[in-house]
């Protein structure tokens, strides 16, 4: 083993040769011996080895491979230094190797070492994008889990930071390429990075590459698949990837198959759906997608069928006014809850999809069930309009911080769903039934529109939703897959609005 003096005798003999440098094969080589002594010895092999590299083709495995043993040193000054040197010896056919190695390393626990991993990655990046890919997917798809999940999350970080001029279109293409590769096996939560990732490609910013991610993610949620409403697993890959979708859909980008899907396979089974997660409301859940989704239906060959899906599941919850006893008492014990937050998603999809077909309740259904739907609207329109000057009386003159606390965010919310359904009961109590009020869905921001612009009927419904938690297609069962939390699942509160 070289001793310090003589590894900086070799340093010197290399540094003077200048362009005959190659020639001194033999001091190169005490350099890499270096790697096998103490502590100081170690740190200018460190330093020693990428300088020469090279210049020393024959020996680029050796150099390499004693670098790598470096960076897997006990003592972290040792590895810092060697981790950091690691981007000089991606040159050429050894760069796809470099990324590999340094990708395995992201699975360091020490901070500054995790850091000069992420710098050095970035900078061979720079080099060639494309090789340094063939090494993070090559771990993302073959390597352990923790090294896996850091490099999901390096991609879904890093990738944004870096210059048009590195993330070209063949750079793009083959980021989709690894991707869908990955995406046939995958947790929620990288599922929902890998979303991140494509969704912020310049190449994919177009209708046509928005579509591309619809089917993407139409093809995770099974789609083509039967719905098995008791299995949470079914029916949270379901919400998972719909949430992914919603901020995809546009006019020109339609969300026909989803809503499709929703009408024929899910609401009839709305009541029988098993929560994935304990605390949620499930059922509100699927119907706020539901409603999100039905602006931007295109062409849909079961329209009819689908409208009278969605017809039947409104009645369940627009309930007929309770028989009078003779004495003009209710004859029942109480009168009917009415779900407010149920009824707004299912009036407000019925009402976007009816745009379509406006002559479904007067041509399409016999007189007697749209007299039958005419008295249950006329019922809850009655206890709306109590509720709504219940709520207009609790919020009378309340402003800034009172309007803060829980429960008065609570009647705001309530408000918002009251006044919306009201619209629509008005459209369609015209004669014939109308379909030309928006309104803005009760959980979603109301957006501002500039002095002289026209607020189009599309975008007083769209807007993105709050942010998503995991989706949850597949990945093996070594990885479980944590239920949805945060911004997102935190919302979800089922209001009991009973006027």
């Amino acid at each position: 083993m070289p001793t310090v003096e003589e590894l900086y005798r070799n340093y010197g003999i290399l540094a003077d040769a200048t362009e005959q440098v190659g020639q001194h094969k033999d001091a190169y080589q005490v350099i890499l011996d270096g790697v096998k002594g103490g502590t100081k010895e170690k740190r200018l092999a460190a330093q020693f080895i990428p300088k020469f590299f090279k210049h020393f083709p024959e020996l680029a495995d050796s150099a390499i491979n004693a670098q790598l043993d470096l960076c897997e040193d006990e003592d972290v000054s040792i590895r810092r230094q060697a981790i950091k040197e690691l981007p000089q010896f991606a040159t050429g056919e050894n760069l796809p190797r470099v990324a590999d190695i340094l990708t395995q390393l992201l699975q360091t626990d020490d901070s500054a070492e995790f850091n000069l991993v992420n710098n050095a990655l970035l900078s061979i990046f720079k080099m060639d994008a494309k090789g340094t890919l063939g090494g993070l997917f090559s771990q993302i798809l073959q390597g352990e889990d923790i090294v896996r999940e850091r490099a999901i999350k390096f991609l879904s970080t890093k990738l944004k930071t870096l210059p048009d001029e590195v993330l070209t279109k063949e750079v793009e293409e083959l980021i989709l390429t690894e991707s869908k590769k990955v995406l046939e096996d995958v947790t929620g939560e990288e599922f929902v990075l890998f979303m991140k990732i494509l969704s912020g490609l310049k190449s994919l910013q177009t209708v046509s590459g928005r579509q591309q991610l619809v089917e993407l993610v139409a093809e995770q949620a099974d789609l083509e698949q039967t719905f098995n409403p008791s299995d949470p697993d079914c029916v949270d890959r379901l919400l998972q990837c719909t949430r992914q979708a919603v901020p995809l859909f546009s006019k020109n980008v339609h969300s026909t198959r989803f809503v499709t899907y929703f009408c024929e396979q899910v609401l009839p089974n709305l009541g029988t759906l098993t929560t994935p997660v304990e605390g949620l409301d499930i059922q509100l859940e699927v119907l706020k997608l539901l409603a999100e989704m039905s602006s931007f239906c295109g062409d849909m060959e079961k329209l009819e069928t689908n409208l009278r899906k969605l017809f039947d599941k409104l009645l369940e919850y627009m309930p007929l006014p309770p028989e009078e006893a003779e004495n003009g008492e209710n004859a029942g014990n109480e009168e009917p809850k009415l779900q407010f937050s149920y009824v707004e998603c299912l009036l407000y999809s019925f009402h976007q999809l009816g745009r379509k077909l406006p002559d479904f309740l007067t041509a399409k259904l016999n007189a007697e069930k749209l007299k039958d739907f005419k008295i249950r609207l006329q019922y809850f329109a009655r206890g709306l309009q109590v509720y709504i000057r219940q709520l207009r009386l609790a919020l009378q003159g309340k402003t800034g911080e009172a309007l803060k606390t829980e429960e008065n965010k609570i009647k705001v919310v309530a408000l918002k769903i009251t006044n919306n359904i009201n619209v629509l009961i008005k459209d369609l109590f015209h004669i014939p039934p109308s379909y030309k009020s928006t309104v803005t869905l009760s959980w979603k921001p109301v957006q501002k529109v500039e002095i002289g612009q026209k607020r189009a009927s599309e975008d007083t419904t769209s807007g993105s939703p709050p942010k998503k938690s995991s989706a949850g297609p597949k990945r093996d069962a070594r990885q479980i897959y944590n239920p949805p939390s945060g911004k997102y699942s935190s919302n979800l509160g089922n209001f009991n609005y009973a006027p």
